[in-house]
């Protein structure tokens, strides 16, 4: 019965040590990973515009108070200007607007917000008053979308007080979303491009 315990014993540490040697080789490879996939920010997936280039200047007709506003012009307040490129029918797009709205409130203070979409100007009333975005200047202009080089949406373009582009990108998530305001404080074109400099 002795030696019995003993055997078990050997075999139960045996398991034990192979265990450990197994979880520290997981959690290597998931250092690995976390290297090769960090997160990367709003995704760049237009090359007509370039951080740094001056923002297509345009005026378009604001949805909700039908005057018209202007996108991309050097601030007279001094505030960078954010536009979120949505569409009714982009569910993605209806998973971010509580992002927007709590980052229009949280950035006012140097940042002003502007909605932009186009389409069916019946269908974009309804999708406005639907998620409560009236107090926001909202563009529908097909053109400002492609001036900026939208192809895919949810999609965001930070102006800075300059007239600037000092960040864009799809934006998928709030981490997506709050790297905008990142690159800008960083100076580069995107987090991206961060992580490749600080990695080389």
């Amino acid at each position: 019965m002795t030696s019995f315990l003993i055997v078990s014993n050997i075999l139960l540490w045996l398991c034990v040590i192979g265990l450990l040697l197994v979880v520290f080789a997981l959690v290597r490879q998931v250092g690995v990973l976390y290297e090769r996939i960090a997160p990367a920010g709003a995704l760049m997936v237009q090359q007509s515009l370039s951080v740094g280039d001056d923002a297509p200047q345009m005026s378009v007709i604001d949805q909700n108070s039908l005057v018209d506003i202007t996108v991309g012009a050097p601030s007279k307040s001094g505030k960078s200007q954010l536009v979120f490129f949505v569409s009714p029918d982009c569910p993605v797009c209806k998973t971010l607007l509580p992002v927007f709205k709590s980052a229009s409130l949280a950035e006012s203070n140097w940042l002003n917000f502007v909605l932009a979409s186009d389409g069916d100007e019946n269908e974009l009333t309804a999708f406005i008053q639907k998620e409560q975005l009236q107090k926001f200047p909202f563009a529908n202009s097909q053109q400002l979308g492609v001036s900026y080089g939208v192809s895919k949406l949810p999609y965001a373009v930070l102006i800075d007080e300059m007239g600037k582009i000092a960040s864009m990108g799809l934006v998928n998530t709030r981490e997506h979303f709050d790297s905008l305001f990142n690159a800008k404080e960083s100076s580069v074109a995107s987090l991206q491009d961060y992580i490749e400099k600080t990695s080389a």
